[in-house]
């Protein structure tokens, strides 16, 4: 396994009580195997660091977007701390290397996962929280976000899945995605819309909403989360 110091570097942040980040970093399925070595995983962390993680994007589109409605805020949030840009950032720290996984879950390409490395990073914000406290997690959390804080800062709320899951596609295999409304439920006058989004036939999304367009941009949305 890899010294956990490098890490600590990639995050510029430094642990009083190592154990924390080492905890941050077990799987389930690594516990699972080793109970006595390793009997609590990250999943309490995770838990931890998402609430705080939410708190801290959510003051600084606050005051980085005054005049922007709570809706869209809402939306802003969702879509910095949703499980595709949190891959996007696990990956480029390369926090793959780190990850401690049962012989079952690495076999499986677990240190892969965009699940296993968007949760594991959401642990460690939750262990800076309780090692270094609040100032110098939300100060390692606007640096990791600092690229997409910025490109909202330039492009406001004009954040779009659908183009944005259209050009990753497009680059990587020349093809449009598809929507397509599978199911409507809910009552006539608030109907609730399911939307997938695929490509030759293979589906990359689901997504629900109360619209064709929000249906289709949360499947565009869930469709990201995988292609990114």
């Amino acid at each position: 396994m890899t010294n956990l110091i490098t890490l600590q570097n990639l995050l510029n942040i430094n642990f009083r009580d190592e154990s924390l980040l080492k905890q941050a970093l077990i799987h389930s399925s690594y516990t699972n195997e080793n109970p006595k070595t390793a009997p609590v995983h990250n999943e309490r962390l995770e838990f931890l660091g998402d609430a705080i993680l939410g708190m801290i994007i959510a003051e600084r589109l606050f005051k980085l977007l005054p005049n922007t409605s709570e809706g869209e805020l809402t939306r802003l949030r969702a879509a910095l701390v949703c499980r595709s840009t949190l891959y996007q950032i696990a990956k480029n720290k390369e926090l793959n290397r780190y990850l401690y996984l049962g012989r079952g879950e690495e076999a499986s390409g677990g240190r892969n996962k965009p699940t296993n490395l968007s949760r594991a990073l959401e642990a460690i914000i939750g262990a800076v929280f309780l090692d270094n406290g609040f100032s110098s997690t939300t100060e390692m959390v606007l640096c990791l976000f600092d690229e997409y804080l910025k490109e909202i800062d330039k492009k406001g709320v004009d954040i779009d899945y659908k183009s944005r899951l259209q050009q990753i596609t497009q680059s990587k295999q020349q093809k449009t995605p598809i929507y397509r409304i599978t199911h409507v439920s809910g009552s006539s006058h608030e109907p609730v819309f399911t939307a997938e989004v695929s490509i030759d036939s293979k589906i990359l999304g689901i997504g629900c909403g109360r619209s064709k367009k929000t249906a289709e941009a949360a499947a565009a949305r869930s469709a990201l989360e995988q292609v990114e």
